[in-house]
């Protein structure tokens, strides 16, 4: 069992290794967001499941030696197709659909190896069933999960930070040869074993080979659960990747709990209780439904904490309750096969269907709709009827939480038709005040509950016991009633009053129009995710204002006041926006603007007017910035503007070495670089402040408050922002404007250069 359980192990260590691995290679390349990602997990459960199915055929069709001697080959042909870092060649141009040039860049990459990889674990626990019969096969199921969490915890703490992609991809492949030697192994005593006639079935075989052959409502479910599953893992992942960053940290966070569930789930049948975490899915479900409607108020630790919570203990509804449903040995392939597809179904509704049938990210409602109908169907199909004192407890807390629910949904609606002029603001403060009373004495909840309790357990003495069962179910279709109000509520709030919502592999993006009735206050604002990227004003007067993160001291305006050359000036800039840095443009200028997103582009150009408007000569450029940057001749510019985002977050791949080596080639002698860094949760002046050094920039920061106007003070419409500025023109960074803002120099020095090998964005979090 030992060479069995080893190379499963390692198998499973290099396929979740190189999931994070290949995404930093490649992420560079189609603009640093969350749907690379996505797109790369899509690749890897397609494989994955093209590895379950070579197993399962191998393992049917074909005699031991002959599966062995099939094996062997394929694994010296993965070894041939190394290394797996992928080409320059494949780095993409303005033109074609990002999701499926990833794809094909990673089958002529990765493919093969990755194919062989995902086979590991049901032909290996198959070798194993036939040379030590009698002896279940599921825990060595665990201990690929093991291994597949421990690549994972592994890389973001230890490799990311400790080694170059160049490195960590060498050791990957000497990591694949001493996979290939333990599978050989396998093979060699798979090969030695005798092959022993199959004798006839007598009746009383097929007889119990019928018994125990899965029904296709089994393997429906066997298809659905890890389909719930795999929807939900991608749901919140895109969900934290949107609105913090796109890093590996927050790829293999969801991914590592999910593989913990399949450990948790499949090692013991005692891990798993249908009751227990039925009461843990309410209260994920009441926390998930309150951070979606705080958003980005909520603090980053609390989002993610809520979230990862409410993977957890759906997974480990979804993994648990198909640990139930295993099938005899005999059908191990088949089973996993099933798995799989659930896998590669869930992958790609989130990375091609929801893209082009949502506006918004709402597979994660989705997902979690899905996964307490499964529940419910599985509950009334089961006959497991719950134990009276453990219906009483589970009633009360659905009734507190409902009570919780029905709070919450008064309170939007309140807030709706206060905003619609269905009710006056009398009315409406009576209704907050009466709110605020019995929400700020919990102990109403408390006796509410204890009440409904009561009422169960006097209920409970004259009822037969198959009632429970169908109460439990009633409760569970009411909670899903709930859940699909609330869940509705969200996306109704989400969707109202936008002007433009659109959603595409770069992300969502929507255009919200505010205070129509007043022509003065009257004004557009853009969001990418739940982060806002700029804001206009309708009326022709205003609509050239200067606003949101560019205000008048901002480290941007202050710059561009203060440059000694004011005339002709050559503008870069990396992300369009709005297009709010076109109105500081003046005639004889020239801004070269690069963009990645067709649909920012869109939007910037009709309902936003600051492109039209702008006196500076504009060209647009489509593509990431940075690789349309390094095919280009130089643009000898005055300045170049870095303001790119992906919703809160700055692309890695804009800060490193070999990024402000492009940036010098196109700035002239004495010109600026600036670099808005301004975001919630991640640290970058370190990042900016060690490239700066390298290549011999003096470098401020310039950090601005929200409404700073010198003329209107508390100026909404001006938001707060942090700027760094780089530049080797002394006379420029001696002006006492510029030098005058500048914060002081950061204390923090043990970031490393980041390097297109070397980023490790873990260590900047705040």
């Amino acid at each position: 069992m030992i060479a069995f359980a080893l190379t499963i192990f390692t198998g499973a260590f290099l396929l979740f290794q190189v999931q994070p691995l290949v995404g930093k290679y490649i992420l560079p390349w189609f603009g640093g967001g969350p749907g690379v990602w996505t797109t790369c997990m899509l690749f890897f459960q397609m494989l994955l499941l093209g590895g379950y199915a070579y197993a399962h055929t191998v393992s049917r069709n074909l005699k031991p030696r002959t599966q062995a001697l099939v094996h062997f080959v394929l694994l010296i042909a993965a070894l041939a197709s190394l290394p797996i870092t992928p080409s320059d060649a494949w780095k993409p141009t303005a033109d074609g659909n990002p999701a499926w040039q990833i794809l094909a860049l990673l089958t002529v990459s990765l493919g093969l190896p990755y194919l062989v990889l995902s086979a590991t674990g049901p032909l290996m626990q198959e070798w194993f069933r036939r040379t030590a019969p009698g002896v279940s096969p599921y825990r060595l199921y665990a201990l690929s999960n093991v291994g597949s969490l421990l690549a994972l915890i592994s890389y973001p703490f230890y490799f990311e930070t400790n080694f170059t992609r160049l490195q960590q991809a060498r050791f990957w492949s000497w990591g694949l040869v001493v996979y290939a030697l333990c599978a050989g192994f396998c093979a060699w005593r798979v090969w030695r074993q005798p092959e022993v006639e199959t004798p006839a079935p007598t009746a009383t075989d097929l007889a119990d080979a019928a018994s125990a052959r899965p029904t296709a409502l089994q393997r429906l479910f066997w298809l659905g659960l890890p389909a719930c599953a795999s929807v939900l893992l991608l749901a919140v992942t895109n969900k934290m990747c949107q609105d913090v960053a796109v890093i590996p940290f927050l790829w293999v966070l969801p991914l590592a709990l999910y593989l913990l569930t399949f450990i948790i789930s499949f090692d013991s049948p005692r891990w798993y209780s249908r009751f227990w975490f039925t009461l843990l899915l309410i209260g994920a479900m009441v926390a998930v439904c309150y951070a979606l409607f705080e958003g980005t108020d909520m603090p980053i630790v609390r989002q993610v904490v809520i979230y990862s919570a409410t993977l957890f203990v759906g997974c480990m509804v979804c993994h648990g309750e198909l640990y139930r449903l295993k099938p005899d040995p005999r059908h191990l392939t088949s089973f996993y096969l099933m798995i799989a597809a659930g896998g590669a179904v869930g992958g790609l509704f989130v990375a091609l269907v929801a893209p082009a049938v949502f506006n918004n990210f709402y597979e994660f409602h989705l997902s979690l709709a899905l996964l307490v109908v499964l529940l419910l169907v599985i509950t009334w199909r089961g006959k497991d009827a719950l134990s009276a004192r453990r219906w009483q407890i589970l009633g009360a807390l659905l009734t507190l939480a409902g009570l919780y629910g029905a709070d919450k949904a008064l309170d939007r609606g309140v807030a709706w038709a206060l905003r619609h002029g269905v009710m006056t603001h009398d009315v409406a403060d009576r209704y907050w005040n009466a709110a605020l009373f019995v929400g700020g004495h919990w102990p109403w909840w408390l006796l509410a509950g204890l009440v409904v309790a009561g009422l169960i357990f006097l209920r409970r003495r004259s009822a037969q016991p198959a009632d429970w069962h169908r109460v439990t179910c009633v409760l569970l279709g009411a909670g899903l009633a709930g859940l699909g109000v609330v869940l509705g509520m969200h996306i109704h709030d989400t969707s109202s009053g936008n002007l433009v919502s659109v959603r595409n592999f770069y992300g969502v993006l929507s255009v919200q129009e505010y205070s129509k009735e007043d022509p003065n206050s009257h004004y557009y604002l853009l969001q990418h995710g739940r982060i806002t990227h700029g804001i206009q004003f309708a009326d022709p007067g205003r609509a050239r204002m200067i606003t949101s993160y560019f205000g008048p001291r901002s480290g941007l305006s202050l710059a561009l006041r203060n440059f000694p050359r004011q005339q002709n000036q050559r503008i870069g800039l990396l992300g369009l926006g709005v297009g709010t840095i076109a109105a500081y443009g003046k005639p004889g200028d020239y801004l070269r603007i690069y963009e990645i997103d067709p649909e920012v582009k869109r939007v910037a150009e009709k309902p936003f007017s600051y492109l039209a408007t702008s006196e500076a000569k504009i060209d647009i450029v489509m593509g990431d910035g940075r690789l349309s940057m390094e095919r280009e001749a130089p643009q000898n510019l005055d300045f170049l503007i870095m303001d790119a985002f992906s919703s809160d977050a700055v692309p890695v791949h804009l800060l490193t070495k070999e990024a402000f080596e492009i940036y010098e080639r196109h700035l002239k002698p004495d010109g600026v670089i600036l670099i808005n860094i301004s975001n919630r949760y991640l640290d970058l002046r370190p990042v900016v402040e060690n490239a700066a050094r390298a290549f011999g920039f003096p470098a401020y920061q310039i950090e601005s408050e929200d409404g700073s106007d010198d003329d209107e003070e508390g100026a909404w419409w001006f938001y707060a922002s942090t700027w760094m500025i780089l530049s080797k023109n002394q006379e420029f960074m001696a002006r006492h404007p510029v030098r005058s803002a500048a914060s002081p120099t950061a204390a923090r020095n043990n970031i490393p250069l980041w390097t297109d090998d070397y980023t490790s964005m873990f260590r900047v979090l705040q």
